[in-house]
């Protein structure tokens, strides 16, 4: 296992009473050539990672489009201070804390730097981890899944598509210039009320939100949180968003590999809400179709930052996928 970098140069973006490892793991170029592949001598890049909680129950969760992992603060906040987890969270390469190598870049080449992350973290023992994944990170959990599918007890697949066909990968036509502005305005309080809009339903948007002293709406509420995350971390470097773009336009798992996947781990889930905006529910119900044995579940009135729309729905069934997903690997149910 590798050696972390000092631990006092990063200031944890999550809390920092459940942060027990976070420091940057080096990622080698791959050098192709008469058939052969090897390591590059010197790292490419690098990757910005956080491990909460030292429990047995290792869970690696991948975010979304040009989101640092603070996209998932409120579950470290959860699993992180209960003691059977270890929940592991990093930025993607050209996002947040890590490295921007030159693009374009690919789901495959992202799900090689989680495996390298992986290895560097030493969890490398059959059927010891839980994988979720959310929009482009539920595309590079498909290929991480595919990849190193021993590794994983279940794998959890949120608002994500397989891709391959032209409007797969691209948000529903009524929503490209919302989506273009989330991405290209400069205005930080402009982009924030774009990506508002676009992650969640306009019904719940307007809505007053719960257990909210203030009595805010959720759009209110939201808006404030995303602004709060987007002080916690850098700003993407336009070719690091430009390359995870494409990344996620490009991305593609075949029918026969989303089978594979299915067959192979144990516990499945998809997860889509019925308002996204950005990625369509019908992709989740093309990843059943091809992907039998998983579980599938569409929340209504619900768009595509379920995490955050759910919170504690989301947590809960967390929570049961891995009870399940172990009790399947023990041979309980």
């Amino acid at each position: 296992m590798g050696e972390e970098a000092p631990q006092q140069q990063w200031l944890s973006i999550h809390d920092p009473a459940t942060c027990t490892r976070k420091g940057l793991c080096p990622v080698k170029k791959k050098l192709r050539g008469r058939g052969q592949e090897s390591d590059s001598p010197t790292p490419s890049h690098s990757l910005y990672f956080e491990q909460h909680g030292t429990g047995p129950i290792k869970v690696v969760a991948i975010v979304g489009l040009n989101d640092s992992c603070n996209a998932c603060d409120a579950q470290v906040k959860y699993f992180g201070r209960l003691p059977q987890y270890s929940f592991l969270v990093f930025d993607n390469r050209g996002a947040g804390n890590s490295d921007t190598p030159r693009g374009p870049y690919s789901t495959e080449g992202m799900a090689e730097d989680v495996v390298v992350l992986l290895d560097f973290l030493g969890w490398t023992e059959t059927r010891s981890l839980h994988l979720v994944g959310f929009s482009l990170g539920g595309m590079i959990a498909q290929q991480l899944s595919y990849r190193i599918p021993e590794r994983f007890i279940s794998l959890t697949l949120g608002t994500t598509t397989a891709g391959g066909f032209p409007l797969c990968n691209i948000p529903p036509v009524p929503k490209i210039g919302l989506y273009c502005r989330t991405q290209f305005t400069r205005d930080l309080e402009k982009k924030m009320v774009c990506i508002v809009e676009m992650c969640f339903g306009a019904s719940w948007l307007d809505a007053t939100a719960e257990n909210d002293a203030e009595g805010r709406t959720n759009r209110e509420v939201q808006t404030a949180l995303f602004m709060e995350r987007s002080a916690l971390t850098r700003t993407p470097k336009p070719m690091g968003a430009i390359s995870q773009m494409w990344a996620g336009f490009t991305h593609h798992v075949r029918a026969a590999r989303l089978a594979q996947i299915s067959k192979t781990i144990p516990k499945v889930v998809i997860l889509t809400g019925d308002e996204d905006h950005l990625v369509r529910p019908s992709n989740s119900a093309y990843l059943k179709k091809h992907m039998p044995e998983a579980e599938y579940l569409v929340w209504e009135n619900t768009g595509h930052a379920i995490t955050m729309q759910h919170v504690e729905r989301f947590n809960a069934l967390m929570e049961r996928v891995l009870q399940e997903g172990q009790a399947r690997v023990e041979g309980r149910i």
